[in-house]
């Protein structure tokens, strides 16, 4: 668990890392923008995977139920839920869940709720499967976002709306919803019946001793209404593995999922996924014990530097993952001059917030998992993008 090596991803064909040439331009811009983490996993999953490679044969696999009872063992045991194993399905990603549920639950033209500013593939499976999307904009209250439930109301309302999508832990901002929250949002849907797609991928990444709530724990009705997605992916940095836990407890919207499963083709994990989903499920513990104690100490460092250095700067201390939500609107730039800042003066390639929605223009994600020097060296970049510009 040593967090502080600094591993040499470019060449390994990573999103993060590789594609910054092609997509930014640039060759010298250090990448703290896609949400995968530069740690290596822990080692009982890449114990795992060896012991699969080993075996020289990689034919057809499939989950079963040991996988589910891994993802069940581990909800219980982190989270405090307790779940039947047979509520447990799979996908390659959260993502691909997305796109299944607007497929199973709702039909074209349909209305599906968000809350923006959010994760950019909520818009892009809604409006790719053909239906339209309702934004319930998220509040800023003493710099943290808040809900707005009369306006998510009159949106539920509304008789074309018949799903919503809560990202929980929040993306971009790594705000937790409380239970009070979620018991608002889930008897309204109860109301209105609206089925609830909860994406809860950053759930395992709470910070500071907070304890995550998972929505379909809240009573029988929320459950009967909801569709938990989470995934190794972000917990322990698999997500090139392509493996997420789906848990519907309702067996007719479980059906009706899995049905959009199997016409999509995408029914089984790969030969690599399940060991490695189902290793870290049972003994990723300590290393994500360690994990989110190193970073605590990243975000602090960060939250520091620009308490010190960036007045103008403010930022969303965040319950929640390695991302933080930087308020950057006091600069004024426009999309060109702030990309400009970023890439040629400050040589830091960060998510721009506009891609998450109106809301989030003025605003610009930074991904702090990875280790600490490199944490230090983004933060150098940030200011001296921010500095220059600013004269």
């Amino acid at each position: 668990m040593n967090f502080d090596e600094q591993i040499i991803r470019k060449g390994s064909k990573s999103v993060k890392w590789d594609q910054a040439e092609s997509l930014f331009l640039t060759t010298d811009a250090l990448p703290m923008w896609v949400a995968d983490m530069d740690f290596k996993a822990p080692q009982v999953v890449l114990d795992a995977l060896k012991e699969r490679l080993d075996h020289g044969v990689f034919g057809y696999a499939f989950q079963d139920q040991d996988t589910q009872q891994a993802v069940a063992g581990w909800l219980k045991r982190r989270h405090g839920w307790t779940i039947q194993t047979d509520a447990v399905t799979f996908t390659p990603g959260i993502v691909t869940a997305l796109s299944f549920a607007v497929q199973a639950f709702t039909a074209p033209h349909d209305e599906v709720v968000i809350q923006s500013p959010v994760y950019t593939p909520f818009y892009q499976m809604i409006e790719r499967n053909g239906r339209t999307v309702s934004t319930n904009p998220l509040k800023i209250e003493n710099n943290r976002y808040m809900m707005d439930f009369d306006d998510l109301e009159k949106k539920l309302s509304r008789p074309q709306a018949k799903l919503m999508f809560l990202c929980h832990p929040h993306n971009p901002s790594g705000r937790a919803w409380s239970k009070e929250e979620l018991k608002r949002v889930g008897d309204l849907c109860v109301k209105h019946g609206v089925t609830v797609v909860s994406d809860e991928i950053h759930s395992d990444l709470m910070l500071y001793g907070k304890q995550h709530v998972p929505f379909a724990s809240l009573s029988d009705d929320i459950a009967h209404i909801t569709v938990t997605c989470i995934a190794p992916s972000k917990t322990f940095n698999l997500a090139g593995l392509q493996a997420s836990a789906i848990i519907i407890s309702d067996k007719e919207k479980r059906t009706l999922f899995n049905n959009e499963v199997q016409r999509n083709g995408l029914s089984k994990l790969n030969a690599f996924a399940i060991p490695a989903m189902e290793a870290a499920y049972r003994h990723g513990d300590e290393w994500l014990d360690a994990l989110v104690l190193y970073l605590e100490g990243n975000m602090k460092t960060a939250m520091d530097y620009i308490d010190e250095n960036l007045p103008n700067m403010r930022y969303m201390k965040p319950d929640a993952s390695y991302l933080l939500w930087l308020d950057i609107r006091d600069y004024q730039f426009s999309q060109a001059e702030l990309k400009r800042n970023l890439l040629k003066k400050g040589k830091v390639i960060l998510e721009l917030g506009h891609v998450y929605g109106h809301e989030g223009d003025g605003f610009i994600r930074m991904n702090l998992g990875c280790p600490a020097a490199t944490v230090r060296e983004g933060l150098k970049r940030l200011h001296q993008a921010f500095t220059l510009s600013a004269e």
